[in-house]
């Protein structure tokens, strides 16, 4: 039978308010007591009831974390940022994969409303006025990752997108492209993988660049989009270069130019988004824009425990910073 706080308040000899100050931090115990009490716990492997410490404190120590696909390989990154501030405070996470189905998300937002989590960090692939609605009426505290909430309604920790892909797509042009294709999602999405197909719009127009639209793909971020797309622009001319949303875009495309005996960089140069392991090894190896995955995930997770314990934020919309990874993949 497992132990009891009980238990543990006869084996150290106090009494069981006394464990409870020790297993709840309350620095009213003496020094010499917290050790017997944690000795204690350590001999019976003493593990709190946490349905009925939660009843009293009203909080889990429990944190949900949403993202989209888990197979995409930023998302892991920035979850493993999450969790290793998440340990630091003894928070548990409860992870949750949507496969980017809004039905899919609204229902494990209830589950974890449902579990008593103390809040959640939320990804997306497409941030639904639905998914937001929803977070306000069950008013479970969120912080966003990756993307901003219009009018800025919800703390959140991102990029700017917009920016980045400006720059990644000046870049191009630098190089003396002029038929720069797009390969991503369609601007009116409301996410991150969006604003990036503004930046590569504006850019065009800045440099004096007449957008054509022959030389965009809308699709996911997954290496398949990036070779259909390919094979879809091309049948329309030929391109200088390809703007790609994901590094796993630009992967599928460079390997469509490659079956098509199209060289990258000699002939179509190729630029990525976001930096993940893959893109330092593959070949070319990727020039890509760098998102701080890990960075994006730990501020998220301490914005969202100072949230949590009613403690001010510095920031309600952190925006960090991002820089190219010059490769192999432009020439």
């Amino acid at each position: 039978m497992a132990a009891s706080i009980k238990d543990v308040a006869k084996l150290a000899g106090v009494s069981i308010a006394t464990v409870s100050r020790v297993l709840n931090n309350v620095d009213v115990v003496n020094d010499d007591t917290k050790k017997k009490v944690q000795d204690a716990i350590q001999a019976l492997n003493y593990r709190p009831n946490i349905v009925a410490r939660s009843l009293k404190t009203q909080k889990t120590k429990t944190i949900g974390i949403l993202i989209p696909d888990i197979s995409n390989q930023f998302y892991p990154e920035v979850v493993r940022g999450a969790e290793d501030v998440a340990n630091i405070y003894d928070y548990n996470i409860i992870l949750c994969n949507s496969d980017t189905d809004l039905d899919k998300e609204k229902e494990y937002i209830k589950v974890l409303k449902e579990k008593m989590v103390d809040g959640m960090l939320y990804m997306s692939s497409q941030l639904d006025p639905e998914i937001l609605d929803l977070i306000d009426e069950l008013e479970l505290k969120t912080v966003l990752v990756e993307t901003k909430a219009p009018g800025k309604k919800h703390p959140s920790v991102t990029i700017d997108n917009r920016k980045a892909a400006y720059d990644a797509t000046k870049y191009l042009i630098d190089k003396g492209n002029k038929r720069i294709a797009y390969i991503g999602m369609k601007k009116d999405r409301k996410n991150a993988v969006a604003k990036r197909y503004e930046g590569y719009e504006k850019a065009l127009k800045d440099n004096g660049i007449e957008l054509d639209p022959d030389l965009l793909y809308y699709g996911d971020t997954k290496a398949p989009a990036g070779y259909k797309g390919i094979n879809v622009i091309l049948e329309n001319g030929s391109i200088d270069a390809v703007f790609c949303a994901s590094d796993e875009i630009a992967m599928g495309a460079i390997n469509a130019l490659r079956d098509k005996g199209i060289k990258c960089p000699e002939e179509v140069d190729v630029i990525g988004f976001n930096d993940i392991y893959e893109a330092s090894i593959f070949y070319p190896k990727i020039t890509t824009v760098a998102q701080p995955m890990y960075d994006m995930g730990s501020v998220g997770m301490r914005m969202l425990i100072k949230i949590i314990n009613n403690k001010p934020l510095d920031e309600e919309q952190y925006e960090l910073q991002y820089h190219l990874v010059e490769r192999d993949s432009v020439k």
